[in-house]
């Protein structure tokens, strides 16, 4: 599922194309389950003929701002994904929703659906975008906060933590893996474990992750890499935690994968010890 960093840079694909554009057509497919609980014949009244004015990311979620006091929000779910083409491009099987303007098509191509489209019409941004957790990289992501969810939540192991939304938005499973292997933690800690120096380090080392990830997965300026792992660097886990018999790229030691809060994790026993 895609998470913080390729979901801007996703963003950044539509608005690099459309920004101040006019939205000519709309094209959807109003049955696709991406649509649930929203209405498309409304979305395809309401954009058809609004310039899109801003946009926005945030967790794992997009927000793109029109005229007319419409905003339209994307959440890619696991096979999500934001294109452009020319203006001509014929929609195919799988783009349910397809905003054309003169020069180009904006498309959300989502083969599984696990994606969706959210619409709100009004003059402030909606609740369902509003009620989003404060970002990592924000002010209110402090120690104490940090320190106060993870006691919330004692017994749950660490790894299992990092992956709620609801005070570390925008990570997904390998970015908790990165950043619990930089903080030198064990993913099966149980979060009401951890010292007041490693609560404060783990909460450096989540900012660090989102900062390093941003600029090397959602790219800059125009250009966003086309290949999300394009910028990754051999001194990150990232690049070793996929292959069989990967070793960490700082004490050399063979990495491990189980299965760790349901989800598959990858951890460096020459780093990350139990306790």
């Amino acid at each position: 599922m895609p998470e913080l960093a390729e979901v801007e840079f996703y963003r950044k694909r539509w608005a690099q194309a459309a920004t101040g554009r006019r939205i000519a057509a709309v094209r959807l497919h109003p049955a696709a389950r991406i649509f649930r609980g929203t209405n498309p014949a409304e979305i395809r009244r309401r954009l058809a003929g609004a310039t899109l004015l801003s946009s926005a990311a945030a967790a794992k979620q997009m927000l793109f701002r029109f005229s007319g006091d419409s905003w339209l929000g994307l959440h890619l779910g696991m096979t999500g994904e934001l294109r452009v083409e020319p203006a001509d491009h014929a929609p195919a099987k799988h783009d349910h929703l397809v905003l054309t303007t003169a020069e180009n098509a904006l498309i959300f191509s989502d083969p599984r659906m696990f994606g969706r489209v959210q619409f709100h019409h009004g003059a402030a941004p909606p609740a369902w975008w509003t009620q989003i957790a404060p970002a990592i990289l924000s002010p209110d992501f402090t120690v104490e906060a940090v320190g106060a969810f993870l006691r919330r939540r004692g017994r749950a192991p660490i790894k299992a933590v990092l992956l709620m939304q609801e005070r570390f938005p925008g990570v997904g499973n390998w970015m908790a893996d990165e950043i619990l292997w930089r903080a030198g933690l064990h993913p099966r800690r149980a979060a009401g474990s951890l010292a007041p120096a490693e609560v404060r380090t783990l909460r450096r080392e989540a900012r660090r992750v989102c900062r390093l990830a941003l600029d090397a997965i959602a790219g800059r300026g125009d250009r966003p890499p086309r290949d999300l792992n394009l910028h990754i660097p051999d001194t990150w886990l990232f690049p070793h935690r996929w292959e069989d018999g990967g070793r960490c790229p700082r004490t050399g030691a063979r990495l491990v994968r189980e299965e760790i809060g349901g989800r598959t994790t990858c951890w460096s026993p020459g780093r990350q010890k139990p306790s």
